[in-house]
């Protein structure tokens, strides 16, 4: 049995917090309870000494959690429907539904894109380093819809798996955000790394890895924005933390800022109806809504495109119904 060793040293400034509830934020798929039974079981320390569940975090300590590791399992076939766009011998092209995780990881083994694609695919998927991420070259979050390439023999693989790395895939998305901007094109450039004060979530860090993701307006309804934005380079979360970093959240999300209101005076009807929208949208409105690629077979340039789902259909058509613009 493997084991998985996680150092975590508390932020400078951090108030005092219990460390079952300061752990669960920062250890993805972690809860209370799961820490409270690590503790017990003498799995975490703090600066080489055992605690209790009760210890009261403080800054500059170091936490040591380490984890007993199961080996994972295979990831197998499960008969979900998955909505293929394009599928030939080397690759397919799938158009992912929001809410669907893109491949089985600890914690969560059943109900992702690949396994649905197992149970389509009889021949299989490509071989990866890792046997729970078969085929996939790229991912997108749970709550992000849109197209993605998934790689059915190595050669495919590796191909595009260097077009990324080469940044020569072309990827857009559209988004709805809260707020309007000064230009009509622009680009956002900041480095982004693990945030400090919750390791599930990303951050603008100076030390963090650079990253560029370029914006364009299409249309504005009363202090929200439709936008299409292109990304130069594909770290984790890299649109949704970019524009909450420009307090232009996408709206809608859950981690960044994106289901409060964010512009300041707001009349009550506007105010119900924002709100009565964030009911409908339990999610960011973010998709990935073109990519384009050199097909590893063929050679030839190729590019596919979606249609918005009709959750952010439904949210365009409310704003432009009630736009006074």
């Amino acid at each position: 049995m493997n084991e998985t060793i996680i150092n975590i040293t508390v932020p400078p400034g951090k108030k005092k917090e219990r460390i079952d509830v300061f752990l669960a934020h920062q250890i993805e798929n972690a809860s209370r309870n799961k820490v409270q039974n690590a503790i017990k079981q003498g799995f975490i320390t703090i600066d080489g000494k055992p605690i209790k569940a009760n210890h009261m975090v403080a800054p500059g300590e170091q936490i040591i959690v380490t984890l007993p590791m199961p080996p994972p399992p295979d990831a197998v076939p499960e008969d979900i429907p998955v909505d293929i766009v394009y599928e030939d011998e080397s690759l397919i092209i799938v158009n992912k539904a929001a809410g669907m995780v893109t491949h089985p990881a600890y914690g969560n083994y059943s109900g992702t894109l690949v396994n649905a694609l197992l149970h389509h695919i009889q021949s299989g998927l490509a071989d990866t380093d890792d046997p729970m991420r078969p085929g996939i070259v790229h991912r997108l979050d749970k709550d992000t819809s849109g197209l993605m390439v998934i790689a059915k023999n190595e050669k495919a693989l590796h191909n595009i798996s260097k077009q990324f790395s080469e940044r020569t895939i072309d990827r857009e998305y559209w988004a709805i955000v809260w707020g309007t901007f000064p230009d009509k094109k622009g680009s956002i450039e900041a480095s982004l790394g693990r945030s400090k004060s919750d390791r599930k979530k990303m951050a603008v860090r100076d030390d963090g890895k650079p990253a560029v993701t370029r914006y364009e307006v299409i249309e504005e309804y009363d202090g929200l924005s439709l936008i299409k934005l292109n990304l130069l380079t594909g770290r984790t979360h890299q649109i949704r933390v970019h524009l909450a970093s420009e307090h232009r959240p996408v709206f809608g999300d859950p981690t960044y800022g994106g289901r409060r209101i964010v512009y300041g005076a707001i009349t009550p009807k506007r105010k119900a109806l924002i709100n009565n929208l964030l009911e409908h949208l339990p999610r960011q409105a973010l998709h990935a809504k073109t990519i384009g690629f050199t097909h590893p077979g063929t050679t030839e340039r190729v590019f596919f495109e979606s249609d918005l789902p009709d959750d952010m259909k439904f949210l365009i058509d409310q704003l432009k119904k009630h736009s006074t613009g």
